[in-house]
């Protein structure tokens, strides 16, 4: 698809939207595209996708092990974070470094980062994320109560910078060393990030063994402000090892989070904070007041969170129950899922491109891109 592919679509499809209300049991799957087609007045339109079965092209010699997120720079080149150490030992050789990267079309372009002098590199890799300048960030997730063969027991508790060709930045926070949620030098376990430009903050989902928000100078790492579910004050819990709900209750959840496990800051100025295992997505000011938010009570939801690439970012995804579930931003009405013909589920982090596609890693399920085809009429 060309870049502006996404935009186009819209353009042509006659979109503004116009959202009727939809309840959540009334999944339709939504894979058949009518795309250019104006849209009569009032048709409720949802982006469409195909399986990018070519996608990606790794080196014969190289192995990836369970990709935990992928993120996208400027430039559309795709970046797979990936954990070494779930390869089996037959291919423990072959391994990838750990960040590898492919152009729009699937090539292979380089690889880097690992364990090396002068950082913490995480023991669990977890959240990948490029900021405006092409800075990589990425976190991990390791508790030290988790027993993995050939990784430390510590608690991944900081985030790491590097360039695009390896080169390390910086590091925010020591691995280990975290004083729980008051702590504003150090993170607890952190999913995910986000660098917003026109504030020059970093966002952080922090995440798992924490259960907060925490924003910083993205380029000194000074603390600016925290929150917790509601925008009420984080408390501390013992979740390490980690907790998976089978269930969660009626009504609006609990006044804490449970596991912040990743956010989008859109160009309006709105956080949109996946809180997984209470099976919600809470949206917030940049200051953290709360707004609203979308719960899921009848499966697992708010795995992750994307944002489509138009200006106005009509769309928003999450991932829950077999697929990803697409929702109007700007009403959170529930508009369709991304589910079925190839697609391996809802995945563990997602992430769009400038030409709409949706990228899907799903850990132990494998990794994949779906092209955007264009908007249809909602069923």
């Amino acid at each position: 698809m060309k870049p502006n592919s996404f935009v186009a679509a819209l353009a042509a499809a006659g979109v503004a939207l116009v959202v009727a209300a939809c309840s959540p049991s009334a999944d339709t799957g939504g894979m058949s595209a009518q795309a250019g087609a104006a849209a009569a007045p009032g048709t409720r339109m949802v982006p469409t996708f195909r399986v990018d079965t070519e996608w990606p092209r790794l080196p014969e010699q190289l192995r990836v092990g369970a990709v935990s997120s992928i993120a996208i720079d400027a430039d559309d080149n795709a970046w797979l974070l990936h954990r070494a150490h779930t390869l089996p030992p037959a291919e423990a050789s072959m391994a990838a470094p750990r960040v590898v990267g492919f152009d729009p079309e699937g090539n292979f372009l380089r690889g880097w980062g690992g364990p090396g002098d002068g950082y913490q590199w995480p023991q669990r890799e977890h959240g990948l994320a490029i900021d405006h300048r092409g800075i990589a960030w990425l976190g991990g997730n390791m508790c030290p109560q988790r027993e993995i063969p050939g990784l430390e027991r510590v608690a991944d508790d900081q985030y790491l910078k590097f360039t695009l060709d390896g080169e390390f930045v910086t590091q925010f926070g020591l691995s280990d060393a975290s004083r729980g949620n008051v702590d504003t030098i150090n993170f607890h376990e952190p999913a995910d990030a986000q660098v917003y430009e026109p504030t020059n903050e970093v966002f952080i989902a922090d995440g798992y063994g924490n259960h907060r928000v925490i924003v910083l100078d993205a380029d000194t790492g000074a603390f600016k402000r925290m929150w917790g579910a509601f925008g009420k004050t984080p408390a501390d819990k013992d979740d390490c090892p980690n907790i998976s709900l089978s269930s969660v209750p009626d009504g609006p959840g609990p006044d804490q989070f449970s596991i912040v496990h990743a956010l989008r800051v859109s160009n309006d100025g709105h956080v949109y904070v996946a809180d997984r295992e209470n099976r919600r997505v809470q949206v917030f000011t940049l200051a953290g007041d709360f707004i609203d938010q979308v719960i899921w009570h009848d499966a697992p939801f708010a795995r992750n969170v994307a944002l489509s690439p138009d200006a106005d970012q009509q769309f928003l995804y999450v991932g829950g129950g077999p697929g990803i579930r697409v929702f109007d931003r700007a009403t959170l009405e529930y508009l369709t899922t991304i589910e079925g013909e190839g697609v391996i589920g809802p995945g563990h982090h997602i992430e769009t491109d400038s030409a709409g596609n949706l990228y899907i890693a799903a850990t132990g399920s494998g990794h994949q891109r779906l092209l955007f085809t264009g908007l249809a009429p909602a069923d």
